[in-house]
């Protein structure tokens, strides 16, 4: 597998471009009147469901090959054309398709990443946000917050969130897809941001289908890699060179021998008291010299804008987790009998969390 070219924009440009926006959506509040700004935020709620739908549709891979017109799309994805042609009205007005003076419809550049086979397809992520079990999460939110603890939703066989994905195949596949794009949009600039190939051997706890394993091992050719997780993900995985797959769960035991062990968005999923047991594992298969490599959110301790506030509610409502900030993350790694060394962060929210065992 060839190494991809590294287009990820310098971190510094990035930073300065998320402060400018930042402060410009906070400008546009100020300007509005608080009764319509909150409407306007309120209201974003439909904006989500309208892109929803449109993954749901199919209506980006339809037009991947060209413009086209409203009845021909309309028979094409097997929709009404008034409705549809009304759901395309309001998406236009937010960037995503287009109409052009011919009246056909196309894709923006905010629609491409809705097909499914774009290079990086937010179209499952789309397809998981508007499934009717995640909306059943979020209508308990105030439940939550009230109970502190995840409300489970009527229809979830009274299950946690993750056991219920495992049962409910349909639901899981959706669950695993979404997380792929998520993974996708992450996979570059942490690449970008990591040295990877300084290590000899790479356990990728909780890899899933090891596709970030797999891009590691590419741009690093005197690495090997472990790729491991549960039996039924990791059951007809086909290993890339130099990779071996082993099953088992990270509350267990995990291979011993690596020189880093990579847990990526495995930790936030966890309340403390259940993460601290997967680094304990972790820490009892490591040995001195190893190297504990997390890439998480690292929130802000203040109240700044940061794109983890959405991802730590997502936690609460479903699978009971939680993002971490720094402070936070001592914490936990203490606890596991880890010190944390630095923080790497990079063109995501997310950061990479280097530490060491602390005995």
């Amino acid at each position: 597998m060839a190494a991809r070219k590294n287009k990820v924009p310098p971190l510094p440009v990035i930073r300065v471009v998320e402060r400018i926006r930042t402060a410009l959506t906070a400008l546009n509040r100020k300007l509005s009147p608080p009764p319509l700004a909150l409407f306007e935020m309120i209201a974003a709620a439909s904006t989500a469901q309208a892109v929803c739908a449109a993954a749901q549709l199919g209506i980006a891979d339809a037009l991947a090959t060209g413009p086209r017109q409203l009845a021909d799309l309309a028979a094409d994805i097997d929709a009404d054309p008034d409705y549809l042609r009304r759901l395309l009205r309001w998406l236009i007005t937010q960037g995503i398709f287009t109409q052009h003076p011919d009246g056909t419809y196309g894709l923006t550049p905010l629609a491409e990443p809705l097909r499914a086979d774009a290079p990086v397809s937010m179209r499952d992520f789309a397809l998981f946000i508007g499934s009717p079990q995640h909306r059943q999460y979020w209508s308990y939110l105030s439940s939550a917050v009230r109970t502190g603890t995840v409300v489970i939703p009527e229809g979830m066989d009274g299950l946690p969130f993750f056991d219920y994905v495992r049962k409910d195949r349909e639901f899981g596949a959706v669950f695993d897809g979404a997380m792929t794009s998520i993974s996708e949009l992450m996979l570059e600039p942490m690449l970008a941001a990591g040295d990877f190939g300084r290590f000899g051997t790479i356990v990728d706890i909780g890899g899933g289908r090891g596709r970030m394993l797999a891009e590691i091992l590419a741009r690093a050719p005197e690495t090997r890699g472990v790729l491991f997780d549960l039996p039924e993900i990791v059951a007809d995985v086909q290993a890339p060179d130099r990779c071996t797959v082993v099953a088992g769960s990270f509350f267990d035991t995990v291979p011993e021998g690596g020189d880093a062990y990579l847990l990526k968005h495995i930790v936030h999923d966890w309340v403390d008291s259940d993460a601290e047991k997967i680094l304990r594992t972790v820490h009892r298969a490591m040995t001195g010299s190893a190297q504990l490599l997390l890439m998480e959110v690292v929130l802000p301790e203040d109240n700044r804008p940061h794109r983890g506030n959405f991802l730590d509610l997502e936690m609460m409502v479903s699978a009971g987790g939680r993002e971490r900030t720094e402070r936070e993350f001592r914490e936990l790694l203490s606890a596991a009998g880890f010190e944390l060394v630095r923080i790497i962060p990079t063109a995501t929210p997310d950061s990479i969390l280097e530490a060491r065992r602390a005995d």
